[in-house]
């Protein structure tokens, strides 16, 4: 279910996955650096207080257009968030014991946790065949909001830009509540590009995945400008060019492009993005949501 900007609601076997939180309304600003904001220009799909029953978080970095001043004091402090060791660190161990999040999982690149939550709780079916527990596994995935060399070094030391995930999603079961999370089998696999470039790191992904079908992919696009599109000094998430360029990498099964209108700072509009897309004769591998549609798929056993 597309929410709007990056924000997303996956639901699994009755476990729903709320992704980049961001619910502020069009008008509303947002600070993204030192001396840079944002305005939104879009409402989302549904305010915060109409969200249905959550389960987990996955913010793939502390910014406010992903985890807006709102969502950071309205949501439960125990409500499990997965995301950036940088993130944890503001969310969890900065913050004063009422304030902090208390169940906080941060993971590096390449390292995985288990969501899984028992059908009695998450109102999953249950199968009295097999006894099945749904489960969904997730993998922190590399991203960098800036490009490769001298900016990336300078930005490691200024930190004025934080660290960003993505995410490789892994729709599956465990075969009953006791067993490791080594017995967890997947049955689709979805990644979610986070605010990154097309950088290095990135190769590492199909390398790793080489003999796996990636079913589908979220990719965050909008040729995100900083200070702004008036003054485009940096750009920091994927435009167009770069969108393609993840899809012939990563080579999903079905992209749908999140991430590209809903700020002021974005320079790269959707419309370029389906353009590289015709161009490039690959329409039929891309699927367009209008904020408040769903993508229905079906998960392998």
């Amino acid at each position: 279910y597309f929410v709007g900007t990056a924000t997303t609601i996956l639901e699994y076997e009755g476990i729903r996955l709320l992704s980049d939180p961001n619910f502020i309304h069009a008008g509303d600003h947002v600070h993204l650096g030192p001396g840079v904001t944002g305005t939104r220009m879009t409402n989302p799909a549904v305010d915060l207080e109409e969200l249905p029953r959550i389960d987990a978080v996955l913010l793939s970095h502390y910014h406010a257009d992903h985890f807006d001043e709102k969502v950071e004091s309205s949501l439960r402090r125990d409500l499990p968030i997965v995301t950036t060791p940088h993130a944890k660190h503001h969310l969890h161990e900065n913050k004063s014991d009422d304030e902090k999040f208390t169940d906080v999982y941060d993971l590096d690149f390449f390292e995985s946790c288990l969501v899984s939550v028992p059908p009695e709780k998450s109102g999953a079916a249950s199968n009295s065949e097999t006894s099945k527990i749904p489960a969904i596994k997730v993998t922190g995935m590399p991203g960098k909001h800036v490009p490769d060399g001298a900016l990336s070094v300078a930005n490691d030391l200024l930190a004025a830009v934080p660290p960003t995930n993505g995410w490789m999603v892994e729709l599956g079961y465990k075969p009953d509540v006791s067993a490791p999370d080594s017995a967890f089998t997947n049955g689709y696999r979805i990644y979610i590009s986070g605010d990154t470039l097309m950088v290095d790191d990135l190769k590492e992904i199909p390398k790793r995945y080489a003999d796996q079908k990636i079913d589908l992919m979220l990719v965050h696009l909008g040729g995100t400008t900083i200070p702004s599109p008036k003054l485009p000094l940096l750009m920091v998430t994927m435009d167009a060019k770069q969108g393609v360029q993840l899809m012939q990498m990563i080579n999903p099964e079905v992209t749908i492009p999140i991430h590209y209108d809903d700020y002021d700072v974005f320079l790269s509009p959707l419309s370029d993005f389906k353009k590289a897309i015709n161009d490039a004769g690959w329409q039929d591998k891309v699927v367009y949501l209008e904020r408040g549609d769903q993508y229905r798929f079906s998960v392998g056993t």
